[in-house]
């Protein structure tokens, strides 16, 4: 008898299959129809239509998402099925240039839904990964994971980073906590197209730095000669520190976090010491906006997800509206705005609007340059399009 076969079974309602027929990775609760066996959160559990067919293998959960699928196939999820996983993900890495990069080294090696690996968050920078976990089953083989990271990427794996104490369901009752578990504490800098940063993995948001805006931090570069530039929600001012290589005749980095500004003028200091060019505030982004009129004709909107859920998405929405009219309102005639929502619950089709809104709201003529999304090494698998969640344009303001 397989291990397929003695794990418990959740047997969906007639006609709730249709979703996973069309290889879409998750199970909502609401699709269930009952439950065979005893099934703890983080177990492994088989997932049947409404007449007892095998549909899928994933990780229960609890919440609104009941299952987080891991294979439509009935196979072992053993460890040679986890490692096959994160060897091709790393193999992805390869094939697209930015695994073994002299001038970036810093990448995302594992992109949950985007590898078929869902609940799983690896992010390299320059020999430490840091791994977050946001299922209890993925929590579970933390260990696991940790061998295949040794095998699959050898000597060029320093450090492991472990990062979960703050995405598992708060109500998984694991007692996750952020520790190294492999490997000495590292010095905290990686590269990316030649420019240092520092990483603060311990204490920072996500993990540590948001490698999803690589390629759109390249654009800013390619924008930002002669212009005065104003990095809203800076961070650690990634951003701001390629509008200086792109020549920008001033940068100015907004955040509310202290320590997010003082790691911004680091992060500017190590590439252009001494460079009068940038200055940092740590101020209310709305208060900062009020008062910037004809300042600046490039600004960078890159706020903190508003919405994380269904029902707030209303609120955030207005947020969003009202944040970037006041930007529009107060840019120089021909200015450029990037602006951006990582909300995974906001369509592109609702940020665009919103985008259309704000241009009405502020009574000026805007065109849409471009529009950005997430780089190669955070995919969307085709079935899951709600992994598509960074959203970007590019508008000019007349």
């Amino acid at each position: 008898m397989s291990t397929v076969a003695k794990l418990p079974k959740l047997v969906l309602k007639p006609g709730k299959e249709q979703s996973l027929n069309r290889f879409h990775p998750w199970v909502f609760s609401g699709a269930i129809k009952k439950i065979k066996g005893d099934l703890v959160e983080g177990d492994l559990v088989e997932v049947l239509d409404s007449k007892e067919n095998f549909l899928a293998i994933g990780h229960s959960i609890i919440g609104s998402i009941s299952v987080r699928v891991l294979s439509f196939e009935q196979v072992e999820i053993d460890y040679d099925f986890w490692k096959e996983k994160i060897q091709k993900a790393y193999d992805l890495r390869k094939s697209i240039g930015l695994a073994e990069n002299k001038n970036t080294t810093a990448y995302r090696l594992v992109h949950g839904e985007g590898d078929y690996l869902p609940g799983l968050i690896i992010d390299f920078y320059n020999g430490t990964a840091v791994v977050q976990m946001h299922t209890v089953g993925m929590y579970r083989i933390q260990n696991t994971i940790l061998e295949i990271l040794k095998e699959v990427l050898g000597d060029k794996l320093k450090t492991v980073f472990s990062k979960s104490e703050g995405t598992l369901p708060y109500k998984a009752y694991v007692d996750a906590i952020n520790e190294y578990i492999y490997g000495k504490k590292p010095e905290k800098v990686a590269l990316e197209n030649g420019l240092k940063f520092h990483v603060d993995w311990e204490k920072g948001q996500k993990t540590g730095f948001f490698v999803d805006q690589r390629e759109n931090r390249s654009l800013i570069e390619q924008y930002s000669a002669g212009r005065d530039v104003l990095n809203m929600f800076c961070y650690t001012g990634g951003f701001s520190f390629y509008a200086m290589r792109g020549g920008a005749n001033k940068v100015h980095s907004v955040d509310s976090s202290e320590r997010a500004i003082q790691i911004t003028n680091d992060n500017v200091n190590l590439n252009f010491p001494e460079d009068e060019r940038h200055q940092a505030y740590a101020e209310d982004a709305f208060k900062y906006l009020s008062g910037i009129k004809d300042q600046y004709d490039l600004i960078i909107l890159d706020p903190p997800a508003f919405a994380k859920h269904q029902n707030v998405v209303k609120n955030a929405l207005q947020g969003y509206r009202r944040l970037n009219a006041k930007a529009i309102e107060q840019i120089r005639t021909g200015g450029i705005i990037f602006t951006f929502s990582c909300s995974q619950v906001i369509t592109k089709e609702q940020f665009r609007t919103m985008v259309f809104s704000a241009a009405a709201r502020a009574n000026r003529k805007v065109r849409i340059l471009q529009q950005l999304t997430q780089p190669a090494d955070h995919p969307v698998d085709i079935y899951h399009p709600e992994g598509e969640y960074l959203k970007g344009l590019v508008i000019y303001v007349e």
